[in-house]
């Protein structure tokens, strides 16, 4: 009886044993399971990866290939020059000289395309047909080894200002114009800042390597104006600045604007800029600071025509000493530009054209020698490109574009 009892007890023992243990092997399991979760969760948060702000992961392939020349040397090609017979015997005289490269009008200074885009994009209201296949065009430059800059003409451009005049600037109801009957459009617009460089990443797409922004400003005497336009700040107009500031931070914002968004074409890009506006801290009417502008671009092209300049160095009648006035501006841009962390490529613009206007008799001759003066200047001061600015692209013959050289 004993020995049944106690054979009863152990199957029971067995039995309650069986029960027990699944459940406590379940809790243990399920508990290291909390435990290995809990830990993978803080492990993760301690492993996480930041990626880098700027990581360049693709960029628009336009189907050409250029090499930077040692140093841009180049001329400026109107659409018609572009488009025209001209074209041929200004591609020659880069091919016989030591010129690389040429700036050609994409959009032009009264606003209009010198091209046809498609027919259904916006711009195909205000586009010419100078230039009949600027894809071509680039081909051929591709083929002769020339390099190609499109320049862009932004806040000067008449078309735009008449057709929408609440981006311009207007007087008594009409849209302003200065004495040439030119007008302005507004760099404190944005809608502005788009049109525009939706038109140089067209320009990118055919094939250019650089977008050269000119007319990058408010229209000249602005600080004597401003309070007689009506105009809308945008923007702008609860920002803590004064007028002056305001305007400088509308233009070097637009730059800053035009790079990031130019980024993905793996183009340069530039802007022209007054000369003087590299000797003073900044322009008051017109919104170019020098230093901050140059800190935004891969190039920038100072206006540094001697015709253009009254006696700024001491120099009297600066038309007539060429190398003088060169030197003397090349060593304040060096000063200037010295002093930022990551300057651009310095590339001005000089002369090549005669201005009858500061005489009272026949003008001054720009040939050969005038020419190799600034550039002999420029050189001597460090400063190897340039552009050769002539409006009708009459371009000076035998000249030595690098008179340094042996």
């Amino acid at each position: 009886m004993e020995r049944k009892q106690l054979a009863i007890f152990m199957v029971l023992g067995i039995l309650l044993l069986g029960l027990i243990l699944p459940v406590s092997t379940a809790n243990a399991a399920k508990s290291e399971k909390n435990t290995f979760r809990k830990h993978s969760g803080k492990m993760t948060a301690l492993e996480s990866y930041k990626l880098p702000e700027k990581i360049k992961r693709f960029s628009y392939d336009s189907g050409v290939s250029f090499d930077y020349p040692d140093a841009v040397r180049g001329i400026y090609v109107t659409g018609p020059s572009a488009g025209g017979s001209r074209f041929t015997k200004l591609m020659d005289l880069v091919e016989s000289t030591d010129l690389n490269a040429m700036v050609i009008d994409i959009k032009e200074d009264f606003g209009n395309l010198t091209f046809k885009p498609d027919t259904d994009s916006p711009y195909a209201e205000t586009a010419q047909n100078f230039i009949d296949n600027p894809r071509e065009m680039i081909k051929t430059l591709e083929d002769k080894g020339i390099y190609p800059i499109a320049r862009v003409v932004v806040f000067k451009d008449s078309f735009l200002a008449k057709k929408r005049p609440d981006l311009s600037f207007t007087k008594d109801g009409k849209v302003w114009t200065n004495g040439k009957g030119e007008a302005f459009v507004s760099p404190f617009q944005k809608e502005v800042w788009q049109y525009n460089v939706e038109i140089a990443k067209m320009a990118a797409e055919l094939g250019f390597q650089e977008i050269q922004f000119d007319y990058v400003r408010f229209p000249e005497g602005f600080e004597r104006r401003d309070k007689e336009l009506s105009y809308d700040l945008g923007d702008y107009e609860n920002e803590d600045l004064n007028p002056i500031q305001k305007r400088v931070a509308a233009v070097t914002d637009f730059v800053a604007y035009a790079k990031k968004e130019l980024e993905y074409y793996d183009v340069d890009v530039a802007v022209d800029i007054f000369g003087y506006s590299a000797t003073i801290k900044e322009a008051p009417g017109i919104g170019q600071n020098f230093s901050k502008i140059s800190s935004n671009v891969d190039v920038i092209s100072s206006m540094i025509y001697p015709s253009h300049w009254t006696s700024y160095f001491g120099i009297d009648f600066p038309d007539k000493e060429p190398y003088r006035l060169v030197t003397e501006y090349a060593k304040v841009e060096n000063q200037v530009l010295g002093k930022l962390q990551n300057p651009p490529t310095s590339r001005p613009w000089i002369q090549d054209f005669e201005a009858p206007w500061l005489y009272s008799g026949p003008a001054k001759e720009y040939g050969k020698k005038e020419v190799e003066a600034q550039i002999k200047a420029l050189n001597e001061n460090g400063i190897n490109e340039f552009l050769l600015w002539n409006p009708g692209n009459n371009y000076t013959p035998n000249v030595d574009y690098t008179p340094l050289d042996e």
